[in-house]
């Protein structure tokens, strides 16, 4: 049964996350138009703000899931009901913690954001901040429920509830935003959308999985360790929110909104990105867990974390490599000609965060070993690094520059200290992954030749021929990989399902 989910979930992030995309690519530039450019750049300098207060949660929800694995596997009921009550009562006080300090960063928004914005956009800002936070601090006690749910394996019911959120949030936010009341009125049904898939996450967890609280026996020994353990994660979301986040913050204060946009629409793609290399990892992490918990088998890890990022790797290279030869065109009919600066951060981003995204897998490994304090460290000093750099050339040359500031650290970073790290500490046999990874280097060169042949010689701002082109891209990128490129494990994951559905049929 637990195979069965971890393929299900699989298959269902990807059907959730494709129908996202698609959900997007329709809703976002009609939602782009509605709000108009300043608003929309408004928008993302705000939620850049508030995201800040996310790093509240100190990855209590990591740890969770590591304590649970453990008491699960000595089946100590009464441990587990004393964890879901301690982590209920954590997340609540959070909650309560990022309201106050949400209300006092409202209340100083002038402050904050500097002189580039207007007296109108001050006043909306503090409003949309205040709503935001309300929506942050309700989200918090549902962690619980949610890293019970992923805990339990029970991907199936988690991802068709969040395929449900996906196709419902346009249909709740266009005709706000069609009436007239804007970013405001966004943000007010987004967080009525989200409370109501939090009351049925906890509803599931409540009668479904019949999850247990005791209050009785706070375990001041046990909260302790997990502090301890859940400190360096904590840095690694204030790392995540100064790497992601910052750049927007950065260009509010010297360039006002209308950067802040073009930025945040480049983040939005670049966030589509990352999502889609944690789709497949995120339905590994009770294994990586077991594994640990089980054997601690260096060899079962490597293979595991090799498999993983080979699949990332065939995945992200047919992105990156399209999003280059098609990017640029697909922005300016998706978004409009006013986002062409967006094309270039994009890239930018995305080129060096592709390393560290076949190797996410690896982040739980560490968590799981509970040797993940060295990267915390690692990447702090980055970050401070990229916050140093990012400002000067944010100033100079506005969304570019914040992008290679960034850019630089994640290369410095994620390129060579952590792939040291995972080999000589961690156990991983890296030559190994490498190895394989840079097998795929001939199955890329037909598809990277005819790509150069497209935009070299196709205009590809015609909408009818833009689809041909990326058509016959997928099309020899698909065919090179499975002949060339492609192991037998591989082409089975995805020849198998298709077979057993054309026998189905017939």
């Amino acid at each position: 049964m637990k195979i069965n989910q971890l393929k299900a979930g699989a298959m269902l992030s990807y059907i959730s996350m494709g129908l996202g995309y698609l959900v997007s690519i329709i809703y976002t530039p009609v939602m782009l138009r509605l709000l108009g450019q300043s608003e929309y750049g408004l928008y993302n300098l705000v939620a850049s703000v508030v995201a800040y207060l996310g790093v509240l949660n100190f990855g209590f929800g990591s740890a969770y899931i590591r304590y649970y694995s453990r008491y699960k596997v000595q089946k100590d009921r009464e441990k587990i009901a004393t964890l879901n009550g301690m982590f209920l009562i954590i997340f609540s006080v959070i909650g309560f913690i990022a309201v106050i300090a949400g209300t006092v960063l409202a209340m100083n928004t002038e402050v904050i954001f500097g002189s580039e914005l207007t007296s109108e956009e001050l006043s909306r800002a503090k409003f949309l901040m205040l709503i935001l936070v309300i929506n942050l601090a309700i989200s918090f006690p549902n962690i619980v429920f949610t890293s019970h749910i992923t805990a339990n394996e029970k991907f199936v019911f988690y991802k068709l509830v969040q395929m449900i959120k996906i196709i419902v949030n346009p249909f709740v936010v266009l005709p706000v935003l069609i009436m007239g009341y804007g970013s405001v009125g966004m943000v007010v049904v987004t967080t009525v959308l989200n409370i109501t898939i939090e009351i049925i996450n906890a509803t599931y967890c409540l009668k479904v999985l019949k999850m247990r609280f005791s209050f009785k026996n706070f375990d001041f020994s046990l909260m302790r360790e997990m502090t301890v353990f859940s400190s360096f994660i904590f840095m690694n979301l204030l790392i995540d929110q100064i790497n992601w986040n910052v750049d927007k913050f950065i260009l509010g204060r010297f360039h006002g909104t209308i950067s802040v946009a073009v930025y945040g629409l480049a983040a939005q793609l670049n966030t589509y990105y990352l999502s889609i290399s944690s789709t497949v990892s995120n339905v590994f992490i009770p294994r990586v867990h077991r594994i640990v918990a089980d054997s601690d088998n260096n060899d079962e890890l490597t293979e595991l974390f090799t498999k993983i990022g080979r699949i990332q790797f065939i995945i992200l290279s047919l992105i990156l490599s399209g999003l280059f030869f098609f990017g640029q065109s697909f922005i300016n009919m998706w978004a409009g000609s006013n986002y062409t600066d967006a094309y270039p951060i994009v890239l930018i981003l995305t080129v060096p965060v592709t390393i560290p995204l076949i190797q996410n897998i690896g982040i739980e490994i560490q968590r799981a070993k509970n040797m993940h304090q060295f990267r915390s460290w690692v990447y702090f000093f980055i970050a401070l690094a990229n916050l140093g750099i990012t400002i000067p050339l944010a100033r100079e040359y506005g969304g570019i520059g914040a992008a290679a500031g960034t850019a630089m650290s994640l290369i410095v970073g994620n390129g060579f200290v952590m792939n040291w790290y995972y080999h000589f500490k961690v156990g991983l046999d890296m030559k190994f992954f490498w190895k394989k990874i840079l097998s795929f280097i001939p199955s890329l060169t037909m598809p990277l030749i005819v790509g150069w042949g497209i935009i070299r010689y196709v205009d590809l701002y015609a909408f009818p021929i833009f689809l041909s082109a990326g058509f016959i891209y997928v099309l020899i990128f698909s065919i090179s990989m499975w002949f060339i490129g492609m192991n037998q494990f591989e082409k089975d994951l995805l020849g198998k399902p298709v077979l057993k559905l054309v026998k189905k049929y017939k």
